[in-house]
């Protein structure tokens, strides 16, 4: 723990009607898998957020999946007060209903191109991609060596989003091409800015790279003066995160405990 964090954690326990607490999906939530189609939420995830999401001010997931994808993994539809931001901001979830723009047309184009690109490249045959509407990801976790595989892509997707619109996020065995203009700190802020509040606290938790942007927000407003708390779901995969973070807690299963100690 960090002074700071436990600053944080005070201020979520001393009013928690007035705070907004964010979480990851995939490796926060739910266990991180080879088949991203089969990722689901520990089953202590729904029920922890069940009970959380009337106690606080905002009860957010921000995820690079699609909003409806990560509620479905989730078992989430019945959480009265919970919002989904997928796709990195640009999809929302809220009581039951789905917000989400047409794809940039660099999305078609991509996917158009990615299979060529990939092969041209060399990737090993057990390189994926996922299709995620308005994103493309490319998955090497399933590789013999997945780390060499991704490195050896990285030029190529960069290039391939250069020239369709899109930007390059990285991941845990994985490159993503995406819409430019949106990360999960625009979403976290962007969400808290909409709702015309200042919370009493933020706390954020994530596992991957793409949640450092969520971390930039999360310390953005803490130098304006809100509490805040960066919490890892740690991995052997990923340190970057836990050296940033306030609190480091054992994958999915500690982020439950941590919301079940945060309710109790």
């Amino acid at each position: 723990m960090t002074a700071a964090g436990a600053d944080g954690l005070d201020a979520i326990r001393k009013s928690p009607s007035e705070a907004v607490l964010g979480f990851d999906f995939d490796g926060t939530l739910a266990p991180i898998v080879e088949d991203p189609a089969s990722a689901r939420a520990h089953p202590g995830a729904a029920p922890a957020l069940a009970r959380l999401a009337p106690r606080v001010g905002a009860l957010l997931i921000v995820t690079g999946r699609p909003a409806a994808v990560a509620v479905e993994y989730g078992g989430f539809e019945d959480i009265d007060g919970l919002v989904v931001l997928g796709q990195y901001g640009l999809e929302r979830w809220e009581s039951g209903t789905l917000t989400a723009p047409e794809p940039p047309p660099g999305v078609a184009e991509a996917r158009e191109k990615l299979p060529g690109v990939l092969e041209a490249a060399g990737a090993p045959p057990e390189t994926f991609i996922e299709d995620k509407g308005r994103a493309l990801a490319v998955h090497t976790r399933r590789c013999a060596e997945p780390q060499v595989a991704l490195d050896r892509l990285r030029g190529v997707l960069a290039a391939l989003a250069e020239r369709t619109g899109l930007v390059v996020e990285p991941g845990r065995f994985v490159l993503e091409l995406r819409p430019r203009g949106m990360d999960k700190g625009v979403a976290l802020r962007s969400f808290i800015a909409e709702r015309g509040i200042r919370p009493s606290a933020v706390l954020y938790a994530g596992d991957d790279l793409g949640d450092l942007a969520a971390f930039d927000a999360v310390e953005a407003m803490r130098a304006d003066g809100v509490p805040g708390v960066l919490v890892c779901s740690g991995s052997t995969e990923v340190t970057a995160l836990a050296d940033r973070a306030d609190l480091v807690v054992d994958g999915p299963a500690g982020v439950v405990d941590l919301i079940g100690t945060l309710l109790d």
